[in-house]
């Protein structure tokens, strides 16, 4: 199995409580991979769910039409579409920029990319963790029944 430091340990050489530590700590970086695995599909969902909206909801059959602007994730107010060629984009940390329809397009068509990218390292990495996992698993359960056959021996 591999460190973080990349050096490779005998997990034969390690007590039972080391082994155990070892899988708890395996449990808690899988644990957090996993959340922000789904963080990142989130925000994935997020951003395609922008770009259905510039396609669909900024054209210019919705000038002048009135819609529901959001000011929160539960709080829209009316209003009407002004501009049907710019939008107001959200580019992270609360700032915001003023884009082209296809500027925008575009900004988010990276941000998905871009993440599908992030998701697929990560997706690695997890399943790199869960395999490491799975021997310490099998390790720990072997040294746990040799234990119990020695014991059963002995009496």
């Amino acid at each position: 199995m591999s460190s973080p430091k990349g050096q490779q340990i005998d997990l034969a050489s390690l007590s039972t409580q080391q082994l155990s530590q070892v899988k708890k700590q395996l449990d808690d970086e899988l644990e957090h991979l996993t959340n922000s695995f789904q963080q990142l599909r989130a925000a994935q969902a997020k951003f395609r769910e922008c770009l259905r909206s510039i396609a669909t909801g900024v054209s210019s059959k919705a000038d002048g039409k009135p819609i529901l602007v959001p000011l929160t994730t539960s709080l829209y107010v009316p209003g009407k579409l002004a501009d049907t060629e710019h939008v107001i984009v959200d580019v992270g940390t609360g700032f915001y920029v003023e884009k082209s329809t296809t500027d925008a397009t575009k900004f988010y068509e990276a941000k998905v990319k871009e993440l599908e990218a992030n998701l697929k390292d990560l997706q690695s990495i997890i399943e790199q963790k869960s395999n490491n996992l799975r021997v310490v698993e099998d390790v720990l359960r072997q040294r746990v029944l040799s234990a119990g056959n020695a014991a059963a021996a002995t009496a």
